[in-house]
């Protein structure tokens, strides 16, 4: 697979609506890889197809319990509330609070385009709402609570040698 150029906030194609995927095609199937390899390359939690420059409602996330791959995604539930730092791979460096549902359910297709149903609380429920808005053309920023920072991030295989 291939690792893809992410978007950075001021392209126009962030803040553009993503069309629905009728079928699974072997360019679908591609993105979907490559999607995956950015986002760990980039050492990301989360990945949304208009990140790479694509209109697709296509999202991968993970936050540390495999990979999942979202076709169509919708929230159809939440609750709860939850506050806390937000960051996004389209806005290097910067990071803000931000309020999110702290349970999401989705409802989406998977890579064989056959429906699928997930939960999500914490660090997973954050992550569905971020990459679901992006396919609305919505970003973490609108939602920032007072002012974005500057944060560093470290490569966390140095800090596993350190322990």
């Amino acid at each position: 697979m291939a690792i893809r150029k992410i978007r950075e906030i001021g392209d126009e194609v962030l803040t553009k609506t993503c069309k629905e995927v009728p079928k699974m095609t072997l360019r679908n199937k591609i993105l979907i890889g490559d999607m995956l390899d950015t986002m760990y390359e980039a050492m990301g939690v989360g990945l949304a197809a208009p990140q790479v420059g694509v209109l697709k409602r296509i999202v991968v996330i993970d936050v540390g319990e495999g990979p999942i791959v979202l076709v169509n995604p919708r929230i159809v539930e939440t609750s709860g509330e939850q506050t806390g730092e937000e960051g996004c791979l389209s806005v290097p460096g910067k990071a803000g609070q931000v309020t999110r549902p702290d349970y999401v359910k989705v409802v989406a297709q998977n890579e064989e385009m056959e429906e699928i149903e997930l939960e999500g609380e914490g660090l997973l429920a954050r992550a569905f709402c971020h990459e679901i808005d992006h396919l609305d053309g919505k970003m973490y920023v609108d939602l920032v609570e007072g002012e974005l920072h500057d944060v560093e991030y470290s490569d966390p295989e140095a800090e596993e040698e350190e322990d």
